[in-house]
């Protein structure tokens, strides 16, 4: 009986060496079936040479030449956020498919423009929001939806870190730094997943240092349109803090490291009802290769999925709500 053959591997060019790059995407990327790395590129050409030893692909000082390379099926952009809309667009204009770190866009009108490309040219343009695709999430999400915890009544979520070392890229005002952008969109993203995207931004206040012009913490409050409050707090000035929690009429659900867990990680639910409490390990799953499996989906399918897109446009406009309305306070 005739088989038809395997499907070709997606072939990757990536643009910026960062640290998830190293400890997460890239890795993943090489122990797949589904993808292969040709290349990697950095304006410092030894750190390009560095990843390129690692993880075999080759070794480029020029983001525009990994565009230009013919067996380069789609780029992964790992930049400051500030330079994500430029390497994008760049990206989709040279017909590549585009598999971006978060959030890839600063601001709702340029995330619109970068999704509107991406769909007039039949492109293919996910951001890296691995952790939706854990389905300890969708689980949870479920628990909530069967009634075990009754009435939703709030939304409680934070992701904060310590400082990072004086020259961390993340203290950069002028590639859009800060932990709004980089911790931030964690607890706004999960808001999303679980509230919808009927969201509006009622309260928030951003801690800035003043010298570096550079939001270092805050908090946000959200509001669904039945009523839902969402409480986010978020910063890089902090001992580190990871959860969520739903709470309702009946009790409440929540989830310790939530964002970033190791593959071989078990997350623990907390389930509460009255007087008793209930601990359970979720399972593990390695939600980088979720990602990269849904990444490679959609490219076979010629698009990103519908709630994908819809969901990164609603962020960027929370973003956009967060900065017009918030109360900012100097962090000195």
């Amino acid at each position: 009986m005739h088989q038809s053959p395997a499907p070709r591997p997606l072939v990757l060019g990536a643009i910026g060496c960062s640290d998830i790059a190293w400890r997460k995407t890239l890795p993943t990327v090489t122990a797949s079936p589904l993808a292969r790395l040709a290349c990697v590129a950095a304006r410092d050409v030894r750190r390009a040479e560095a990843y390129a030893d690692r993880f075999g692909c080759d070794a480029v000082a020029d983001y525009t030449a990994v565009l230009e390379r013919e067996d380069v099926d789609a780029v992964y952009v790992s930049l400051p956020p500030g330079l994500h809309a430029t390497w994008v667009e760049a990206a989709l204009r040279a017909g590549k498919h585009v598999l971006v770190e978060k959030p890839f866009a600063v601001d709702g009108a340029t995330g619109r423009a970068l999704m509107a490309l991406a769909d007039g040219l039949g492109l293919v343009l996910m951001e890296n929001y691995a952790f939706t695709l854990h389905g300890q999430h969708a689980r949870i999400r479920e628990r909530v939806r069967s009634g075990e915890i009754g009435r939703l009544r709030s939304f409680e979520a934070a992701f904060t870190i310590p400082p990072r070392r004086p020259d961390d890229i993340r203290y950069r005002h002028d590639l859009a730094g800060g932990s709004l952008l980089d911790n931030g969109v964690y607890p706004l993203r999960a808001a999303i997943h679980f509230l919808g995207e009927d969201l509006r931004v009622v309260g928030a206040v951003l801690r800035e240092d003043p010298d570096l012009r550079v939001v270092v913490s805050g908090g946000v409050l959200l509001v669904t349109a039945d009523g839902v409050p969402a409480h986010l707090t978020f910063g890089m000035e902090n001992a580190y803090r990871a959860e969520y929690r739903l709470s309702g009429s009946l009790g409440s659900l929540s989830l310790e490291r939530p964002f970033t867990p190791p593959p071989d990680h078990a997350c623990v639910l907390r389930a509460q009802a009255g007087n008793t409490e209930e601990s359970v390990e979720m399972a593990p799953q390695d939600q980088f290769d979720a990602l990269l499996t849904a990444f490679a989906d959609a490219v076979a399918d010629g698009a990103a999925p519908a709630s994908a897109t819809s969901a990164s446009l609603a962020l960027v406009d929370l973003l956009d709500q967060v900065r017009d309305g918030a109360v900012r306070v100097s962090a000195h």
